[in-house]
This record gives C-alpha cells, structure tokens and sequence, in this order.
C-alpha cells in the first residue's frame, strides 16, 4: 500500500520465524528508485510507546557471509537477540551497502585497505566521504510504522544526530558491544577514534 505523503510503498506483513526468534517482516520500497528495505518488527507499539529499534545499513560480506573484516553481521545477530529478549522492537534494514558507496566501490575500498589504507582513507581516496549514509527513508519508515520515541541499537553518534534532526526522539543509546579480532581490530580502532562511535557499554 502506499503511505500516505511519504516517498515509499509499504508492502504486505508476514510472518518470519527465524534461529533468533520469531518475528514478522515488511518491506518497504522507495517510489522514485525503486530501491528496497526490509522491516524486522517483534510486537505491537502504541504511538506513544519507545521501541527497542536498529537501522541496519546492508552488508552483504558482514551479514551474509560472515566477513570477519567488520562487525556488521554480530551486530545484526546481537540486535535480533535482543530483541528477542526484550518481546518487542524493530529492525530497519536499510540497502546502503559500504556506509553508502555501493558493493563495487566497498570492494575498491577492501583492496586499497589491504594495501596499507585505514577505512576512512580508502573512502576518501575514490572521491567519498568516510560515511555517506542517510537515515531519511529509516525515519519515513518509523513514521508509517508510527514510532516517535526509540531505544536506539548503535554505537554510532552521528546516527542519533540525524534521526534527532528528523523529528525522531532518542531516549536512548542502546550500545552493542562486539568484541574485536584480528582481521578487524584495525577498522574498529578507527571507527571509535576517528569517526567517534562509541565502542563501549557506557550510555553517554
């Protein structure tokens, strides 16, 4: 169905069990692009409620493979899982893969790093901000969904910036905390203390 005054199409609600729980899927669709997000939602809210909530920016090496170069996947599964926990919450799936620049230019990013870059440097390097993400459709999408107020799953600052400036309230940051190896112990050092996300279990 569409949405009323917004750019995206709502698509049908189903169930969706899964090895982390069970839950129901919706996928949305922008109008002009045509470009696809997926909704994980566990329950039902009021307009009023805060909702456990993730926005999940597509990584396919992380996410479906397994990659062990970043932490995107065990974030994924942990938000599942606590989700889970928690009874209800969301998960907003958001297709733009390498922090917005698309598989083919991530995959540049992947050989200039395995050639001495760190991940903002490669990025920067093929003509890109460090990260070139939106949030926009992520908060058209809480709006259809009737979600103002969120516990937000995230390490990163910049994300609580750009939902706050949307109109979207964050109580909360809800931290996810995974815990380095060797092949991505570099990307997080540089995450936390060149882009500011917040690789702790402190809420400040």
């Amino acid at each position: 169905m569409m949405v009323n005054n917004s750019t995206i199409i709502q698509g049908e609600r189903v169930k969706l069990p899964t090895k982390y729980g069970h839950f129901e899927l919706i996928p949305f669709q922008e109008k002009i692009s045509g470009v696809e997000h997926i909704v994980l939602i566990k329950g039902d809210f009021e307009p009023k409620d805060t909702v456990l909530t993730r926005i999940h920016s597509a990584c396919a090496t992380g996410d479906l493979f397994g990659s062990l170069k970043c932490d995107c996947g065990e974030q994924l599964v942990e938000s599942m899982k606590l989700i889970e926990k928690e009874g209800k919450g969301v998960i907003i799936y958001l297709q733009q893969e390498g922090r917005g620049i698309g598989l083919m230019n991530k995959i540049k990013a992947y050989k200039l790093q395995e050639q001495g870059m760190d991940t903002i440097e490669a990025n920067v390097h093929l003509g890109f901000a460090p990260d070139e993400r939106e949030y926009q459709v992520g908060v058209e999408i809480l709006n259809a969904l009737e979600i103002q107020n969120i516990q937000l799953l995230t390490n990163n600052p910049d994300k609580i910036n750009k939902l706050e400036q949307s109109g979207i309230k964050v109580v909360q940051r809800v931290p996810i905390i995974i815990k380095s190896n060797q092949f991505n112990k570099d990307y997080l050092s540089t995450k936390e203390n060149l882009m500011g996300h917040q690789l702790s279990d402190n809420d400040t």
